[in-house]
């Protein structure tokens, strides 16, 4: 499959791309580069080929989720610029 170079100008325009005229060629032998390439890969044999889900065998060894207390919060409240007794105070961002 070829593109031309009106199959250019309307993947841009679906793309909301402004190419200018002189662009328009090298567009064009870009996209078929990526499609001969793709023509190429369909050509290989697959069949004995598992399909991956992730490209290495590493697996996510997460943690338990266990709930500590980090920071105290009389701690925290004095790290803060302008603070009352139990909150941070910042500015109002709703009207």
């Amino acid at each position: 499959m070829k593109v031309n170079k009106d199959d250019v100008i309307k993947i841009a325009h679906l793309a909301r791309l402004e190419l200018k005229e002189e662009k328009i060629q090298d567009m064009q032998d870009s996209i078929n580069k990526v499609l001969d390439w793709m023509e190429a890969l369909n050509a290989v044999d697959t069949s004995s080929v598992e399909p991956l889900v992730h490209m290495t065998p590493a697996l996510n060894h997460f943690r338990e989720d266990q709930a500590k207390s980090m920071l105290d919060r009389q701690k925290a409240l004095k790290l803060g610029p302008d603070t009352n007794e139990s909150y941070f105070k910042v500015p109002q961002v709703i009207e």
